[in-house]
């Protein structure tokens, strides 16, 4: 009996719910070829979120007061999205994962900094980026980036 209730206690407490930004009911892409593919045939930029789900504050707060909001869930619609999360806990993500987000560091985020917005052409050339979160729950410049990067 203890141990179904530790069951049912991890998955409505999970310690690493902010890591799946999938559960939004925006479309979010893991595949960085993938989505550009997507993002030519619907001639849409794509918004690369940049995260490091399990270790960063300011990027679970971001989740919370920017992706689960109504405003971007209609503002995403003009993009296609794809989530880069760069955890600590390297079981979050399969090896080859890792290494798929890893590799788009250098190109799209060579400073390290997180939480990262990078607005792309459907070409993936880089339109404008925007980082950082103040954690205050003002997601105003957030909200601007994303409107004038469509």
């Amino acid at each position: 009996m203890k141990a179904l209730f530790y069951f049912f206690a991890v998955l409505v407490f999970n310690p690493f719910g902010a890591s799946n930004i999938a559960s939004t009911s925006a479309n979010w892409q893991t595949d960085y070829k993938n989505t550009l593919k997507i993002a030519k045939k619907e001639n849409k930029n794509v918004l690369v979120y940049f995260t490091g789900s399990d270790w960063c504050p300011p990027c679970k707060m971001l989740k919370k007061d920017l992706f689960e909001t109504n405003e971007f869930k209609t503002l995403s619609e003009d993009y296609v999205l794809l989530y880069i999360d760069i955890p600590r806990n390297k079981d979050l993500l399969t090896p080859a994962q890792l290494q798929h987000n890893k590799a788009l560091l250098p190109k799209y985020n060579k400073k390290g900094v997180f939480p990262l917005l990078v607005a792309l052409s459907p070409n993936g050339v880089i339109l404008d980026d925007y980082s950082g979160y103040s954690m205050n729950g003002e997601v105003g410049y957030h909200l601007e980036f994303i409107k004038r990067n469509k």
